[in-house]
C-alpha cells in the first residue's frame, strides 16, 4: 500500500509561506525557503533545472521518485498558482481538497469536495503502488488529525520568519513522531520523521 505523506519547505519558525501569500502574490516574501532548490551544482534527475547540494539533492531524489500523487488545499493551490495548470510533480497528478469551485482546472488535476477522507483515498488509487506527497497547512492537518499520514518530512531553513501560514494548525491532540533520518546540508536540514500510531 501506498505512504500517505507530508514534505514542505519550513522555517525554524514553522512557517512555510512568507507574509501577505495569496493568488497573484505566490508563497509571499518567502523565498529564501526554496533557495537550496538552485543552490548547488547537482542537478536533479527529477525535476528540471534543480540544482542541489549533493546531500539535497540524494534526499530530494529519492522522495521526488517515490511520488505517484499530489494533494494540496485550495490556499496552496492558488497561491502556487496552479490555476494556471502545471503541479507540485513533473509526472504525478493532482488532487486539490477545496469546499469551493475551482475553475479551468487543467488535465491532470482533479478537485474532492468531499473531505480529506475523500480525497486521500483516490490520491492513493491514482498513485497506486507509489505514495502520495500532502502540501499546505491545512490538507497536512487534516490528514494528521484522521490519522492519515504515515511520514512528517520537514526541509527546515536556517531563518526565522516571523509571520506567514504556519505549517501545522491546531491539532486535536499529540502526533508522536520518530526520527528516521536527519540529513544536514547546505541552506537546509532534511528531517524524516515516521507518524506513530
Amino acid at each position: 500500500m501506498s505512504v500517505v505523506l507530508v514534505a514542505l519547505s519550513v522555517s525554524v519558525d514553522g512557517y512555510i509561506t512568507g507574509r501577505d501569500p495569496g493568488a497573484g502574490r505566490g508563497l509571499g516574501d518567502a523565498t529564501m525557503l526554496f533557495d537550496w532548490y538552485f543552490d548547488g551544482d547537482t542537478p536533479s534527475q527529477v525535476f528540471d533545472g534543480f540544482r542541489l547540494s549533493e546531500p539535497s539533492a540524494r534526499v530530494f531524489d529519492a522522495l521526488a521518485g517515490r511520488v505517484g500523487a499530489s494533494l494540496v488545499g485550495r490556499n496552496t493551490y492558488d497561491d502556487s498558482g496552479w490555476v494556471h495548470g502545471g503541479a507540485p510533480h513533473p509526472t504525478a497528478p493532482l488532487f486539490v481538497l477545496s469546499h469551493r469551485p475551482v475553475p479551468g482546472m487543467s488535465d491532470g488535476q482533479t478537485l474532492v469536495t468531499t473531505g480529506i477522507e475523500d480525497a486521500v483515498a483516490a490520491a492513493r488509487e491514482a498513485a497506486g503502488d507509489k505514495d502520495v506527497a500532502l502540501m499546505g497547512g491545512g490538507v497536512a492537518t487534516a490528514a494528521l488529525a484522521a490519522g492519515l499520514v504515515d511520514e512528517v518530512i520537514l526541509h527546515q531553513v536556517p531563518i526565522l520568519l516571523g509571520g506567514g501560514r504556519p505549517f501545522f494548525q491546531s491539532l486535536p491532540g499529540h502526533v508522536r513522531l520518530r526520527a528516521v533520518e536527519v540529513v544536514p546540508a547546505p541552506g537546509v536540514t532534511h528531517l524524516h520523521y515516521e507518524v506513530l500510531r
